[in-house]
């Protein structure tokens, strides 16, 4: 099986996915939860049984002081509503002019974040990925050191990161605009976890890669390269499937609402994270080695 025969067909395949991902992702700004942009969220249940319109709903925030409300129905017949940051003085206003509208309700979910703690979740969530690669490619190096070139197995490690970092976030650009989905913290846990397992994934490959070079010494480069993927590909697909795939996939399926992106975000992720460190960071390998950007835009030359 010569996998590195079909790397740039694979590299065009996670192209495919990611380019109209984030297009859909970036059109119209990004779906930040108010973890990150600061606001407030409340889910409420109607104890009658009325099911207002959500025109209706805004119409109850707007006379409260409240302009940018949002308002989404669930299947369990509960109404999220995300807005700008409540004051606790609005809050209570909100809610009497809803009780005086539709009768009796209970609140299922409060959650209010303020802008400054909003700032704060985005900077930091950007600061734990930076130093999360850097870490990575310091280890991969130090921990490879004893062969040649072991900066590129780091930074190759860190590109396969930033594909299944791509993958995620194109994913959730076709969540946004077919199933509502948002960018909250849940999702950063998600990033972050997927992150650690990609790269635990393709330390693997490459350690593979690194006892076979001391063995077939006489092998070129690609030959050693797709014989080490070969050797490992049983233990991560088993690995998948066995470990995490199918209770995820229950998750996705049967979860609660709430759970349902933060599972089908890890699902997508980590299935993401077994591809890369087979069919994207071990093939950036042999392309760094072979140089082979150097005979991208050169002709053949012509028979005689």
């Amino acid at each position: 099986m010569n996998i590195l025969s079909k790397r740039y067909i694979l590299f065009f395949v996670s192209l495919i996915i990611i380019i109209p991902g984030l297009f859909l992702l970036f059109s119209g700004g990004l779906p930040l939860s108010i973890d990150f942009t600061g606001g407030s969220l409340m889910e409420i249940t109607f104890d009658n049984g009325n099911q207002p319109d959500n025109a209706e709903i805004t119409a109850i925030y707007e006379a409260g002081g409240v302009r940018d409300s949002q308002v989404q129905t669930t299947d369990t017949g509960s109404y999220i509503i995300r807005s700008s940051f409540l004051a606790e003085e609005n809050r209570q206003v909100i809610e009497q002019n809803l009780e005086a509208a539709f009768g009796s309700i209970t609140i299922q979910r409060f959650d209010s974040v303020g802008p400054s703690i909003g700032e704060q979740v985005t900077s930091r969530a950007a600061l734990a990925v930076v130093v999360a690669a850097l870490v990575v490619v310091l280890f991969i190096a130090w921990s490879f050191r004893g062969i040649q070139n072991a900066f590129r197995y780091g930074m190759c490690a860190i590109l396969a990161m930033l594909h299944d970092v791509a993958i995620i976030f194109a994913f959730t650009g076709f969540g946004k605009w077919l199933l509502g989905w948002e960018i909250d913290s849940l999702f950063l846990t998600a990033l972050l976890t997927v992150i650690g397992f990609s790269m635990q994934d393709t330390i693997v490959v490459f350690d593979r890669i690194r006892e076979n070079a001391t063995i077939y010494r006489r092998l070129d480069f690609e030959t050693l390269v797709n014989h080490s993927i070969i050797q490992t590909l049983q233990r991560s697909i088993n690995t998948q499937l066995m470990t995490v795939q199918f209770m995820l996939l229950a998750l996705v399926l049967f979860g609660g609402i709430t759970l349902q992106e933060f599972a089908a975000i890890l699902l997508i992720g980590l299935a993401s994270g077994t591809y890369s460190s087979i069919f994207i960071a071990a093939p950036l390998l042999v392309v760094w080695e072979n140089q082979e950007w150097k005979n991208w835009f050169n002709r053949k030359p012509a028979a005689a």
